[in-house]
């Protein structure tokens, strides 16, 4: 098993464990060099295994594993020819599934959603693994970490896997906090210079990231 199919392993059972990834709805996937491990169609997600992780190279053809691989592969080599990322993450998780077919968008509700670039898109609805529905996904994405497909679910995408998976976490995390948000009233949102300040914090003080203190 390659590294890459390892990582795939892991974030699936990960994502499962948080709730993400229900039965066989999902798929994962982890770019190298010019092949893409991602897992196959009908696996169950949470107990994948290695030999369920199969290899394509950037233009759909198989060259690793013996399964048939995700329907939804065209979606995630469409990013990968569009965006500079390592990784995609798609979930059928439930508090991102039900915002996808309540919402228009999520806008910018808490500063840590910044992570993400910023309001939410929700992808027009086209049906599953179709090639409309992989361009209606990347456009929602420009600019983005994660985006939402309309009556579908989610996905997020990052430099790594690690990353990716983070964001399908935040995501989800901010689709439950808006859902609650609007059960209690109008939600607030930043404006912009309330995100620009917010950026220019989170730069100055390296926001996100493991710091020592420097001996005296």
């Amino acid at each position: 098993m390659t590294e890459a199919q390892q990582q795939v392993v892991a974030a699936c059972h990960r994502l499962a464990a948080e709730g993400l990834l229900i039965g066989t709805a999902g798929n994962v996937s982890v770019r190298a060099g010019d092949r893409v491990a991602v897992t196959a169609t009908g696996a169950v997600l949470g107990g994948l295994t290695e030999e369920q992780v199969v290899e394509v190279d950037l233009a759909g053809r198989q060259v690793g594993g013996t399964l048939v691989p995700t329907s939804e592969v065209h979606l995630h080599l469409s990013i990968y020819e569009k965006y500079d990322v390592a990784a995609v993450v798609h979930t059928h998780a439930p508090v991102s599934t039900a915002a996808s077919i309540s919402v228009s968008s999520i806008p910018v509700i808490h500063y840590q959603q910044l992570l993400l670039g910023g309001e939410v898109r929700v992808a027009p609805y086209a049906t599953f693994g179709t090639p409309r529905l992989a361009e209606r996904v990347v456009a929602a994405l420009e600019d983005r970490a994660a985006a939402l497909m309309a009556n579908h679910g989610a996905v997020a995408i990052g430099p790594t896997l690690d990353k990716a998976v983070e964001n399908a976490l935040l995501l989800e995390w901010l689709c439950g906090v808006y859902r609650d948000a609007t059960l209690m009233g109008k939600p607030a949102t930043l404006t912009r210079q309330q995100q620009e300040d917010v950026i220019a914090a989170a730069i100055a003080r390296n926001y996100g990231t493991v710091q020592g203190t420097e001996a005296e």
